[in-house]
């Protein structure tokens, strides 16, 4: 009988509590997203196209919206106790397949499996499996059952619309009618899943650990910054010299990733959980929860990504011993993606400081400006130097943000200082007690 409780009592789904952060189980299902992020590039690097940009963005919406499901389910439940590291495994196996289909999600590659029809099964397992823990644990409730039937129908007709977006268009006789039906599918389907998630999920925006939630969309921040420091990595190619248009490339690349970095880890990822933990009406905790968190911090991923998708083909032209020493001049697209990755990291910032505490900075709002306005000049000018030119205005954004904030970063980082001590504290007690 005891072994026998003993078994039951391990597949037990536990729930959160309110002081609870991020396992170590769940960091290690966020690296199949540090593989997801990197990957979904490839579906513009090989062919730089508005079309082609547009799916880089449904495609990284849907990631994006897999993953806030994963970091509900945490923040409700223990990801590392009973059955959920069983559930975790599924979504990590589904992810990385999903991954894998990513170049044919679009159009079916000859000689392998149909591309399309992959990318929507592992998508559809991977909400499925969020969904089913919650129907799990509400299986005694009618109520918080059929919501969850009816919620369940959502991601459903995602994946009918994802399957419908990836075989028919392709077989219509003209191209030019094929491309936009594909993409309006897809943009429905993302439109399915955000809208409802918005408007029939409200019990699943409630956060039961502040801290978690704050800390796994920091930690998520932190990855796609990883992006960055991969495709400085990966950019030149292998068996090249290390030449010095390639170290300064390089350096200026460093400088504008700790720059972004700054911007958001010195000040504001511990104002917005200090805001969150503040929070006390259960409408704004859910605000919060919902626009600054998950809605604000998807531009902010997609910004790095798009500039670490710029900084991977610059540093691949400045490695390449045909390119002149300062690069060919940046252009206007390329220009868009790398100026246009860092002003809408910058702008989602100045987003979560106006959404969470109703302030406006300045500086980050004239940072947007200043890289709008200098744009067209710069992008006709040598990669190198307009790298440079992009490093200076960045970092001369976040050092004026950091500057300007009279006082008020002082306070934030010593509360959360004192926070960190107390926890230490506490933590060192129970470990004498008790080990």
């Amino acid at each position: 009988m005891g072994n026998g409780r003993g078994v039951r009592w391990s597949w037990t789904v536990r729930r959160s509590a309110p002081g609870s952060r991020t396992t170590r189980l769940e960091l290690f299902y966020d690296l199949v997203f540090v593989f997801a992020f990197l990957s979904v590039t490839t579906l513009t690097a090989s062919e730089l196209t508005p079309a082609n940009l547009y799916r880089f963005l449904l495609v990284l919406a849907l990631l994006w919206w897999s993953w806030t499901g994963f970091a509900r389910m945490g923040n409700f439940f223990r990801a590392d106790q009973g059955a959920l590291p069983l559930v975790g495994f599924v979504t990590v196996a589904a992810t990385f397949l999903l991954v894998l289909s990513e170049p044919s999600a679009f159009e079916d590659l000859p000689g392998g499996l149909p591309g399309p029809l992959v990318f929507a099964g592992s998508y559809f397992v991977i909400r499925m499996a969020q969904l089913t823990v919650f129907g799990w644990v509400d299986r005694a409730d009618p109520v918080r059952r059929r919501r969850l039937l009816l919620r369940a129908a959502f991601p459903a007709a995602a994946t009918v619309l994802l399957v419908i977006a990836g075989t028919v268009p392709p077989r219509l006789p003209q191209e030019r009618f094929a491309i936009p039906l594909q993409l309006s599918l897809w943009t429905l389907a993302l439109l399915v899943e955000y809208v409802g998630g918005v408007t029939l999920a409200r019990q699943w925006w409630v956060v039961v650990s502040a801290g978690h939630w704050a800390e796994r969309h920091a930690l998520i921040v932190l990855v796609a910054l990883g992006e960055s420091i991969i495709a400085l990595g990966l950019g030149p190619k292998h068996g090249l010299p290390l030449t010095a248009p390639v170290a300064v490339s390089a350096l200026l690349g460093i400088v504008i990733v700790a720059g972004l970095w700054w911007a958001y880890f010195d000040t504001l990822a511990f104002a917005l959980e200090q805001a969150l933990h503040h929070a006390r009406d259960e409408a704004v905790r859910l605000r919060m929860t919902r626009d600054v968190y998950t809605f604000m911090h998807l531009p902010m991923v997609a910004g790095i990504i798009l500039y670490a998708l710029g900084l991977k083909d610059l540093l691949a032209e400045a490695a390449d011993p045909t390119t002149p020493p300062w690069g060919l001049p940046l252009g206007d697209f390329w220009g868009a993606i790398l100026f246009g990755g860092v002003a809408l990291y910058l702008l989602s910032l100045a987003g979560c400081w106006w959404l969470a505490l109703r302030e406006v900075h300045r500086p980050l709002l004239f940072t947007v400006v200043a890289l709008a306005v200098a744009g067209p000049f710069v992008f006709r000018i040598p990669e190198l130097i307009a790298l440079g030119v992009l490093a200076v205005i960045t970092g001369a954004g976040v050092a004026w943000e950091t500057r300007s904030e009279d006082g008020h970063r002082r306070r934030v980082r010593e509360l959360a200082l004192e926070e960190q001590i107390a926890a230490e504290a506490e933590q060192s007690h129970w470990r004498q007690r008790h080990l």
